[in-house]
């Protein structure tokens, strides 16, 4: 073994040798005169204009947020196998309890034919003083092996039952542990994709911050100085709704403007975006799927020109955003980390396609 290492130090000190090192110094000397721009003075790399980071950080908001939505489909399917786990444990208890039970009315039958010395019946009949007694307490025996019988059938059939039972729960269970493991590796990438976007913000003036924030310009701090509207201010009042139940949405809604975003949540006070639309029709005591590809079908898809208050607005081709319509072009939503819940234009993303649910 030592002589394998020595042998191996010197062949690459040899391999460092001659045109290698020359190579390498030559390489060197390329990235020093490159850093140096053969005129002694370093250069950094060029900073990345706001409007290029404003693009990557869009991008990473979509990306976190298709992310998100994976992992609201995973939670909720690990959430529902959970609770399945749990009632397949409920059960099994109440069939081990009758099980128990069938066990001790079987061993009662057994105690009394061991008490009674398993004598055969005509024997008995022969050495009974009194016969007429002999053939009531036989009917009684009679009834005694049909009842054994029965009750070996049910301990044979509550058997059956909970190893079916148990069965199911150990499907159940690979299920929520793959479940499980897919919320983790969703949670990793959201993470990820935030935290490089919250860097790359980091980097910009705050003018900047707020204008990406607010989906602005990069170059301007603000547009509220022109005149514009404010995105978090809204008019419910002027809204009319189709219907009880979408009105109710978008009241809820209206009320939430402001509420930050937190990938995952569902309310009260955050949301992601298909959380919001789903607390929203909660409130009015609809129940929608947790994710937007599910929401995108849970109710009559409808198109563009068709849409009123209350309708489900879904963006980009993989349907990864969703907004509540509430008229004149405009919905509200929840953006992204950097953006509260809000007003906003429906044309502002790429629409992919709407529904009503109510």
């Amino acid at each position: 073994m030592t002589l394998q290492v020595a042998a191996h130090r010197r062949l690459r000190q040899r391999s460092l040798g001659g045109s290698t090192v020359r190579t390498a110094a030559t390489i060197a000397l390329a990235g020093a005169a490159t850093a140096t721009g053969f005129d002694g003075t370093g250069h950094a790399a060029p900073r990345p204009a706001p409007e290029q980071i404003k693009a990557t950080v869009d991008t990473l908001y979509r990306e976190a947020e298709t992310a998100t939505e994976k992992y609201d489909g995973a939670k909720e399917k690990a959430d529902t196998a959970e609770k399945r786990l749990r009632e397949l444990g409920d059960e099994a208890a109440r069939r081990q309890g009758r099980l128990n039970t069938a066990r001790d009315a079987l061993g009662t039958i057994a105690a009394a034919q061991y008490r009674d010395g398993g004598i055969d019946p005509v024997v008995q009949l022969l050495l009974s003083d009194d016969p007429r007694q002999y053939l009531d307490g036989a009917e009684f025996a009679e009834r005694a092996g049909i009842r054994q019988t029965a009750a070996v059938s049910d301990v044979r059939r509550q058997l059956r039952e909970i190893g079916r039972l148990r069965e199911d729960a150990r499907i159940e269970l690979t299920s929520l542990r793959s479940r499980q493991a897919e919320l983790r590796r969703q949670k990793k990438t959201v993470t990820a994709k935030l935290d490089e976007a919250r860097r790359l913000l980091a980097g910009l003036p705050p003018q900047q911050r707020a204008a990406i924030a607010q989906g602005g310009d990069t170059g301007h701090a603000t547009r509220h100085g022109s005149g514009a509207r404010d995105p978090l201010v809204g008019d419910p009042a002027s809204v009319t709704a189709p219907g009880a139940r979408a009105a109710t949405a978008v009241a809820y809604a209206y009320r939430k403007l402001g509420s930050p975003y937190v990938w995952g949540a569902t309310g009260p006070d955050a949301f992601d975006c298909s959380g919001l639309i789903q607390a929203a029709y909660r409130s009015a005591g609809v129940a929608l799927p947790r994710t937007t590809y599910a929401q995108i079908n849970a109710g009559s898809r409808i198109p563009r020109s068709a849409l009123r208050p209350g309708d489900l607005v879904f963006f980009y081709s993989g349907v990864s955003h969703v907004g509540l319509y509430v008229g004149n072009g405009q919905m509200i939503h929840a953006p992204n980390p950097s953006a509260p819940v809000r007003l906003a234009p429906i044309d502002q993303m790429p629409f992919a396609g709407a529904t009503r649910v109510a």
